[in-house]
């Protein structure tokens, strides 16, 4: 079954809004297991069933333009040795994504299409 362009699953949802928590807790930037840690907490961690599944729902937000990401200085792991991480923020689409669907919720729209980015970045 193929979804229809910019519908986001479950899981994406729950990535974009635990990215929302974070910033709103003064956290920009995010890594993969900041974000795993993030769901195990909020109690969505039965939705990510392996790192792999989170990496490429990580990738699928930001080739839809929800997420932005980069590279940490190399310097920063170095230090801390440990690998470079990649970097992830919220983009202002990502965070209407999550406040649509926290709309939709609200309004008891139980047979409501999945959220969606909106059509003009999803297509691109």
């Amino acid at each position: 079954m193929r979804r229809k362009p910019g519908a986001l699953v479950p899981l994406e949802l729950s990535l974009l809004e635990a990215a929302l928590a974070l910033r709103d807790q003064a956290q920009p930037e995010f890594h993969g297991y900041a974000i795993a840690t993030r769901l195990a907490e909020a109690k969505a961690a039965r939705k990510l069933t392996a790192y792999g599944t989170l990496y490429r729902a990580l990738g699928r937000l930001e080739k839809l333009g929800a997420l932005q990401s980069r590279w940490e200085e190399p310097l920063s792991a170095e230090t801390e040795g440990r690998p470079r991480r990649r970097l992830y923020s919220l983009t202002a689409e990502g965070e209407r994504a999550v406040l649509r669907a926290r709309t939709a919720s609200r309004g008891g729209a139980k047979a409501a299409a999945p959220p969606r980015l909106e059509e003009g970045l999803a297509s691109s």
